[in-house]
């Protein structure tokens, strides 16, 4: 892996696994390094499982985002946003792809397989790679409070 790559962790649990490999692909065509924290099959997981590991690699500084997917990206985006500093989506339309980091600074992208087409999660992808955060006041101050929310309650 060159130095100057950026590293984009997936993960996916058995559901969003065949979906998994056209991700891969994308993340490559982009000139990411990848790290896969799994499934690495179609069998059984717990996409809980899989999400704790991809949090990691982003809360640890070895990768920049993260994408994840299951069947709906639903669980995936419950799992994620339980772990402090992560801020996951769900984003079944570009829009929301890039305009999630751009505005809120998500750092985690989940999707559905059983939900998207290949066409349409391709241009996910993609959206949400391209896209950086814009650090307007307003936009700082949104994420600032997002952060806060952590430790309420």
């Amino acid at each position: 892996m060159a130095a100057d790559k950026k590293t984009i962790v997936i993960g996916s649990d058995h559901a969003g696994f065949p979906m998994k490999g056209l991700a891969l692909e994308v993340i490559r065509d982009l000139g990411y390094a990848i790290t896969d924290v799994g499934s690495y099959d179609d069998k059984p997981v717990d996409f809980p499982d899989v999400a704790r590991a991809l949090c990691k690699e982003i809360l640890e500084g070895r990768a920049e985002r993260g994408i994840m997917v299951c069947g709906t990206g639903v669980g995936a985006a419950i799992a994620t946003n339980k772990v402090r500093g992560i801020r996951a989506a769900v984003c079944h339309d570009v829009h929301s792809a890039h305009q999630g980091v751009e505005h809120d600074n998500v750092n985690v992208m989940c999707i559905g397989a059983q939900i998207v087409g290949a066409w349409l999660a391709r241009d996910l992808f993609t959206a949400f790679l391209k896209a950086e955060f814009d650090p307007r006041e307003e936009h700082v101050r949104r994420v600032c409070k997002l952060s806060d929310l952590e430790g309420d309650l």
